[in-house]
């Protein structure tokens, strides 16, 4: 087998959980999903551990703050009550104003329904990832890793991989091309495959180890 194939697959077998999976997002293209991931967008692009980010995430969705109605309709207290049950800390109070300015403006510009920002941006990612930025609390970041993850079922954007994904491949010796790297795993697998190499880049060691076998 053509060892770069190889160690994509060992990377999806090893790192391949999405960090939708773990956040408990059943992903589709549906509005309440797509709005699920936005949030866990908002939580990872603060400075903190994604572990943690992932936690709030949870937190907020087991208190039924799943779609952007019912996150505009919580007080803030509620939201910030959630976020420190993940220890989700020095970031709270501003994420939690942030969440419920964010569903406000997705009601009111997209009627909540995260298609319709794909629909004006023509399915054009560059456009989408613009367009996201207009939420509060997701910058570039932000909006790479909703990209990155949305793909799975926005097929129209893929192969999305941002400079962290690609900057991971070359770093273990894989190709920075998004082309290139999704020629190594099935269509359906290459999402698992840009946040395992995410997490490749997170985990001490790991890239040593996937280069050494």
């Amino acid at each position: 087998m053509d060892p770069t194939k190889a160690m994509a697959r060992r990377i999806l077998r090893e790192y391949g959980e999405t960090y939708v999976h773990e956040a408990g997002i059943r992903l589709r293209d549906t509005p309440a999903p797509l709005y699920q991931l936005l949030v866990l967008c908002v939580l990872l692009s603060a400075p903190i551990r994604a572990a943690t980010a992932v936690a709030a995430a949870r937190e907020l969705f087991a208190d039924a703050l799943r779609t952007p109605q019912r996150m505009a309709d919580a007080d803030w207290q509620r939201r910030v009550d959630a976020l420190g049950r993940a220890h989700y800390r020095r970031y709270d109070e501003s994420t939690a104003t942030a969440l419920g300015d964010g569903a406000r403006l997705l009601l009111a510009r997209w009627d909540g329904d995260l298609r319709n920002l794909r629909d004006e941006a023509g399915g054009d990612p560059a456009r989408v990832r613009e367009l996201l930025q207009e939420v509060p609390r997701i910058g570039p970041t932000g909006a790479d890793i909703f990209c990155r993850e949305v793909q799975a079922v926005w097929p129209g954007l893929r192969p999305f991989l941002d400079a962290r994904v690609r900057e991971a491949a070359a770093g273990i010796g894989l190709p920075r091309t998004p082309r290139a790297l999704a020629e190594l795993v099935p269509p359906r697998e290459f999402t698992r495959f840009a946040d395992g190499l995410v997490r490749v880049s997170l985990t001490p060691d790991a890239a040593d180890r996937l280069r050494a076998s």
